[in-house]
């Protein structure tokens, strides 16, 4: 499973985010999100576009909330903002 995310303090401003990426789907989506993660986000995975790469085994390892997220979502799916105890992300799962 092939994931990016966009890691921010607060709630809002992945709510703000999500906004810019509405009614995007497909190539755009993706290429937006990597953009925007590339700007905004808190975590090191920004300056790949949010990639945090094949998470097969590791998922153990996710906070259970941003897990719980990513389970929930299809291929191309963005989530809506979800807490964790490192802050609130915006989740795109890629395959």
């Amino acid at each position: 499973m092939r994931v990016r995310h966009i890691l921010v303090e607060q709630k809002f401003e992945a709510e703000d985010l999500l906004r810019k990426l509405e009614g995007l789907t497909g190539s755009a989506l993706d290429s937006r999100f990597q953009e925007l993660a590339q700007r905004f986000s808190q975590c090191s995975s920004g300056r790949n576009g949010g990639d945090l790469g094949e998470l097969g085994r590791d998922l153990h390892r996710l906070d259970e909330r941003f897990k719980d997220a990513l389970m929930a979502l299809h291929p191309g799916e963005l989530s809506s903002p979800v807490r964790s105890n490192f802050g609130h992300h915006l989740i795109l799962r890629i395959d």
